[in-house]
Order: structure tokens, then C-alpha cells, then sequence
């Protein structure tokens, strides 16, 4: 009896020892969560048996369809509003999926837009997307209103049409007081300049006044408070130093040579001269030779009459002619310390130009 009951003892010992060990290996590989370690392999067998399920989509209809997700909305949420719309069949077999997949911590808020097509894999990984809540939309350095408006009407999924966004940014666009007055914008001036170039993500509910002012607000934060100071202290208004800096944009293919264009020009204010700057006269153009940046020619210099025209008038046009980026921005308000008056294109296909401090200099530049 008494060495059964040592058998008894020393098999009790071995288990114990076993058991934990099992469970110190358990704790190690589960990361100190056992409970959701086991929960999450039991799943992973589960789904293991239903690849079938999850590959099948529910029908072939491709009509778009969005699903909003908002803040805090769970998987499970999620997962009926999915069944509610008939995206799924399966509302549990989502769930389980997403968090399997680790997915259930990565969801974004936003609207998406999906169809009955797509697999409950295809989903998870359109709504755990940031670049897919909403519709992408960028604005490129250096495009004016006009060019803007067109490329709205070629997104088809935007819910507002060029027209809509060209009445509250063109002349006579109202915007906040205050906003008018700390970026140097008349009242009721065009936004020309101010649309900062970006990707936007935007909401299927949107409207072409809740872009606009996404837009200008983009504009705000990223140009910042420092810049503006130091303008106004070089008695520039940030809408002047916007009208430079849209000039350097279209005159510069690389952004390295902002602060050197923005230079010559800033030299010829400063001089008393005439900008001469070609793309005043294109913007001038307004779009009559059947492109916003036509080429032009010497004679368009004197022939193209308009305040916009640099070449006829002294200073700075009336307004920006488009819309640049920060680096060129930046640029206007710290321009390369130089000596250059005059620039034009190399003759080596770089796009690059060069510089010159006299005329005579310039002359010998040419091709």
C-alpha cells in the first residue's frame, strides 16, 4: 500500500513537472495570452475547413456599394452591416476571419466602396486600407483652377462636379473672414494658388464646398505660421509670395532649382525690372490655343494684352496663376542668395537651366 501510494506521488510529481513545463511553453508562444492563443488557433483549424467559404463571393454583381465605417465600429458591427448590404452570407465566418487574420486591430474609419464580387478576404483587405476610405484625389504643383475642375469631372466617383467646385473657389468664392485676411486674399478673389497640392481622400457624402475648404486647410497647417511671419517681414503677404512661387513652379521642372528661379525673380523686383516671365503670358491665354500652357512666341510678349502679362507690366500680376507646392513656397519666402538676373533652359535635354547676371552672359547661354 505504502508503495502505491509513492507510485501515486511520484506520477503526480511527473505530471506537475509536465504540466508545467506545457504551460510555461504555453505562456512563451502565446505571448502571455493563452486564453485568446488557444481561442485563436481553434479558429485558424475552423477556417482551415472552409477556405471554400471564404474564397466564394455572393454573386457577380459588380454595382458599387459603399459601407461606412465609423469610429469604434468592432468586427462584429462591422460584420452585420456587411450582411445588411448583402456583401456577405456569413457575418461569424467574418468575424473569425478578421481576427485571425489580425485584421480586427487595423480597421479604418471611412467610407469604402465594395461590391458583391469580392470575397470576405478581398473585403478585409479594402477596409483595413487607410489609401481606400474614401475617393483618392490628387491636385499636381503647378495646375491652375481650370485644370483642377476638368480632372473632378474625369473622376467619376466624386460626388460633386467641376461646375460645383469652380463656383466656390473662383471669383467671387466667400470664404472665413478671418482666413481672407491672414493669407493676404481679397474678399470675393479667386482661390487661385491656395489649393494646395495634395492626395486627398474624400468622402462620397462630401460637397464641393467641404473639399474646397479640406483643401485650404491642408494649405494652412502644412505651410504653417513660421513662413507667414517671415513674409510679412520681408513686407509680403502671403498671397504675394504664392503669386511668385506659382511662377517658379511652372518655369521649374525640378524641384532643387525653386530657390534659384525664385531668386532672379525676387532680384528683378527688387531691381525695378519687369518680371518677363513666360508663364504669365500662358496664363494670360486663358486657354484660347486650345491648351491652359500653350507654347509661345517673342511676339506674344508685346501682342497678349492683359494685367497677367509680365512681359507689359511692372510687378507682380494680379494674382497667383497656379497652384504650387511647398517646396517652391518656401522658395519665394527663401530664395538662393544670388546675383541672377536672367535664366533659360540648358541646351542638354535636363530640363535643368542656367543662370545669368548679365545680358551679355545670358546670350552666350543659348543653344
Amino acid at each position: 500500500m505504502l508503495r502505491l501510494a509513492k507510485i501515486v506521488i511520484v506520477l503526480g510529481f511527473i505530471a506537475f513537472f509536465f504540466g508545467a513545463i506545457s504551460l510555461g511553453f504555453l505562456m512563451i508562444i502565446s505571448g502571455g495570452d493563452p486564453v485568446d492563443y488557444l481561442r485563436t488557433t481553434y479558429l485558424r483549424m475552423t477556417l482551415a475547413t472552409r477556405q471554400e467559404d471564404l474564397e466564394r463571393s455572393v454573386s457577380s454583381d459588380a454595382s458599387e456599394q459603399i459601407l461606412q465605417i465609423a469610429s469604434g465600429d468592432t468586427p462584429f458591427i462591422i460584420a452585420q452591416k456587411l450582411r445588411e448590404q448583402s456583401l456577405i452570407v456569413d457575418a461569424e465566418l467574418f468575424v473569425d476571419y478578421m481576427v485571425v487574420e489580425g485584421l480586427d486591430t487595423q480597421l479604418q474609419e471611412g467610407a469604402f466602396f465594395l461590391n458583391q464580387t469580392m470575397t470576405i478576404p478581398d473585403i478585409a483587405a479594402t477596409i483595413t486600407d487607410r489609401a481606400n476610405a474614401g475617393i483618392l484625389f490628387v491636385i499636381l504643383p503647378g495646375t491652375r483652377i481650370e485644370e483642377i475642375v476638368e480632372n473632378i469631372d474625369q473622376a467619376t466617383r466624386l460626388p460633386f462636379t467641376g461646375s460645383d467646385f469652380y463656383n466656390v473657389v473662383s471669383s467671387g468664392a466667400q470664404i472665413d473672414l478671418t482666413l481672407s485676411q491672414q493669407l493676404g486674399i481679397p474678399v470675393g478673389a479667386s482661390l487661385e494658388g491656395f489649393l494646395f497640392p495634395d492626395t486627398y481622400v474624400v468622402s462620397p457624402n462630401s460637397t464641393a464646398t467641404a473639399f474646397r475648404d479640406m483643401v485650404l486647410q491642408n494649405f494652412v497647417e502644412t505651410v504653417g505660421t513660421q513662413l507667414l511671419i517671415d513674409a510679412n517681414a520681408q513686407d509680403l503677404s502671403m498671397r504675394d509670395v504664392v503669386t511668385i512661387a506659382s511662377i517658379a513652379q511652372r518655369e521649374a521642372v525640378w524641384d532643387d532649382e525653386h530657390v534659384l528661379i525664385t531668386s532672379v525673380y525676387r532680384n528683378r523686383l527688387d531691381a525695378g525690372m519687369k518680371l518677363d516671365a513666360d508663364p504669365t503670358v500662358q496664363y494670360a491665354l486663358q486657354g484660347a490655343r486650345g491648351r491652359w500652357w500653350t507654347n509661345i512666341s517673342p511676339a506674344d510678349y508685346r501682342g497678349v494684352e492683359s494685367p497677367y502679362n509680365t512681359y507689359l507690366n511692372f510687378g507682380l500680376p494680379p494674382s497667383p496663376i497656379a497652384n504650387p507646392s511647398l517646396s517652391a513656397i518656401r522658395a519665394a519666402i527663401y530664395p538662393a542668395e544670388s546675383s541672377y538676373i536672367y535664366f533659360r533652359a540648358r541646351c542638354d535635354g535636363s530640363n535643368y537651366h542656367r543662370f545669368a547676371t548679365t545680358y551679355d552672359e545670358h546670350l552666350v547661354n543659348g543653344c
